[in-house]
């Protein structure tokens, strides 16, 4: 078995790696459930490279993401489900499906027409699957995975609300939402109530969810690039305590809280000259 450039040899091997009698012990072992959280694993380590603009890594991981539904469709053909063909047919049907300015006769001139006709054409195979089913009309915030990130799944779920007009007018009432929040936790917590603080924290983070859609914003991604500062800027304390013959640990508070604060200021005069 040798490397190509032929997805149909990707499909061979992976049939390869499940065979019964010749295949690895350790892919035979494997399931739908055992698989998943590799897909998700797999996923964040592609946007993970392309965070760092790192490209020859990113086409290492995509083709890691690549087997993920390789892997799937063969564990589900050996079950007679369906076949990796299935998933190639269903995936160029919905695009053709859902791209009727292009397509089709439909014209879009610009992203959000584009978009618009996306959803439309969404909506429309929600209502299809239901009916099919027998389930009557579908809900509105149905077909949002609860295994996507807390703050993109606040993210779909709002924004899916909010095309039905469940939305603030712009984000003043959205910001006044998050400080209304704020203040319920501080009030479950001055009451010592623990599942109401977790409750109240759990509805501050979605109204900031909220409050980064009004502004255009990703809050996933926010959040990424947060995490990512302050691990930069937390670097930058050790970096001065090492050379001062400390440790973070013997630092005590506030002469950590006075790094921050020089690295925080750094970081905006850097910003205003533009460097």
């Amino acid at each position: 078995m040798q490397p190509s450039r032929d997805f149909s040899r990707l499909v061979e091997i992976m049939a390869a790696l499940r065979d019964p009698a010749s295949g690895c012990p350790w892919d035979l072992e494997q399931d739908f459930s055992t698989i998943r959280h590799y897909t998700i694993e797999e996923a964040y380590e592609v946007a993970d490279a392309i965070e760092r603009a790192d490209y020859a890594h990113l086409c290492e991981e995509l083709g890691d993401l690549l087997l993920q539904p390789v892997y799937h469709a063969q564990m589900a053909a050996e079950r007679g489900l369906f076949s990796i063909e299935d998933v190639i047919e269903a995936i160029t049907g919905k695009l053709v499906r859902r791209h009727p300015h292009v397509f089709g006769k439909d014209k879009a001139a610009h992203a959000g027409g584009a978009k618009s006709r996306w959803e439309t054409a969404k909506a429309d195979e929600r209502a299809q699957k239901a009916a099919a089913g027998g389930e009557g009309a579908p809900r509105l915030l149905d077909g949002i995975p609860r295994a996507l990130p807390a703050l993109s799944r606040a993210d779909k779920l709002a924004r899916r609300a909010a095309r039905v007009g469940f939305d603030w007018p712009d984000a003043k009432g959205a910001a006044e939402k998050l400080r209304e929040e704020l203040a319920e936790v501080e009030t479950a917590a001055g009451d010592g109530k623990q599942d109401r603080v977790a409750e109240e924290i759990g509805d501050l983070l979605f109204a900031a969810a909220n409050l980064a859609r009004k502004h255009g914003v990703d809050p996933e991604a926010a959040l990424t690039d947060a995490n990512l500062k302050f691990q930069r800027r937390f670097r930058h304390i050790e970096d001065r305590l090492q050379a001062e013959g400390a440790t973070a640990e013997t630092a005590g508070f506030e002469r950590l809280e006075a790094l921050w604060n020089e690295v925080r200021a750094a970081d905006r005069a850097e910003v205003k000259t533009g460097a």
